[in-house]
């Protein structure tokens, strides 16, 4: 038993997501991005007063305060895809990857043919003092119900991909 603490200490600390001070845009992109946080100062902050993180059985798990961020089409509305012409880009997702390997996908047209400008790129929020979030920039869907599904701390890359 004395054995066993440690061990789980180890994994616990090591899956829990690390700082994140910029992440990559790479995938079928025509150049690769590296977006910092000076990069997100030059788009439009949005803020939001707070936002409860639900689970997936919609229990409370935490609450985010103080949410600066942008958006995340304006951010990759800049980057080059490869498509050979708009009609494909239904074909395309992004899969947001922490720096734990966690992973959320999203599509294309979730992205930029939606009517709400859901999803943000965190710059700087407030946790909830005894749940202590990690990562500097972070990725969220504020639309969703089980918000910490799709709740990406410490964004470390978007990989912009097609469907075979």
């Amino acid at each position: 038993m004395k054995y066993l603490i440690p061990i789980l200490l180890f994994f616990c600390s090591s899956t829990a997501a690390q700082e994140s001070k910029q992440f990559i845009v790479d995938g079928e992109v025509k150049n690769t991005r590296t977006i910092n946080m000076e990069t997100l100062s030059h788009y439009k902050t949005f803020s939001l007063d707070s936002l409860i993180i639900y689970n997936h059985l919609m229990q409370r798990k935490s609450s985010l305060k103080n949410i600066k961020g942008v958006l995340l089409k304006d951010v990759l509305a800049e980057v080059e895809i490869t498509a050979e012409h708009p009609k494909v880009l239904s074909e395309y997702y992004l899969v947001c990857t922490a720096t734990d390997d966690y992973k959320v996908v999203l599509s294309w047209n979730e992205v930029f043919n939606s009517k709400k400008d859901g999803i943000l790129i965190l710059t700087s929020f407030d946790t909830n003092p005894a749940k202590k979030e990690n990562g500097n920039i972070a990725m969220i869907v504020t639309t969703d119900q089980a918000t910490g599904r799709r709740f990406v701390k410490g964004l470390n890359k978007i990989s912009i991909l097609k469907v075979n």
